[in-house]
């Protein structure tokens, strides 16, 4: 199996496992997770209360120490994930599935909707906390905190993401 332009931030039994739809060609750069600047993943999970502080894209291995670890549905990078076809979307979610069965993290959030739509092939979902587990985890859709998504603003991304540490 080739390896990843962006190593997984995973380790078994984590809280959540955040999982964007792919890496930016920025973050692959960089070798980091939500590198791009714009991205709002960092601030938020900070004012969600998940970190202490807010931590830079440098620091993406520290997640682990707070329970906290993140992959991607897709491991190509690209400019924009629209440039993402359903067939990859949906490999992805199936590689997703496995990875998440062996770590066995509490909560699986996937950053996007579109994306969960179309990778778990469930059109009409809406954000928030799915039906069903992906493998074994409880799985909620959340919105992409990319600078490119500007129908969620800082302060509903940090709304939903305090909603995902499990009591």
């Amino acid at each position: 199996m080739p390896e990843k332009p962006l190593r997984d931030v995973i380790a078994p039994d984590l809280d959540v496992l955040f999982c964007g739809i792919n890496p930016s060609l920025m973050s692959a750069a960089r070798g980091h997770h939500f590198a791009r600047p714009g991205n709002r993943f960092w601030p938020a999970i900070h004012l969600a209360g998940l970190t202490p502080r807010r931590m830079s894209p440098d620091e993406d291995a520290e997640l682990l120490g707070y329970g906290l670890g993140v992959t991607n549905v897709v491991d190509r990078p690209t400019r924009a994930a629209a440039e993402l076809t359903p067939a990859e979307l949906r490999a992805g979610a199936a590689a997703l599935e496995g990875l998440v069965a062996e770590n066995r993290p509490r909560v699986l959030a996937v950053l996007g909707i579109t994306a969960w739509r179309v990778a778990f092939d469930r059109p009409r979902a809406v954000t928030g906390l799915q039906p069903e587990r992906i493998g074994g985890a409880i799985t909620w859709a959340v919105p992409n905190p990319s600078g490119l998504n500007a129908h969620a603003q800082l302060p509903d991304l940090a709304r939903a993401y305090a909603q995902l540490r499990p009591c």
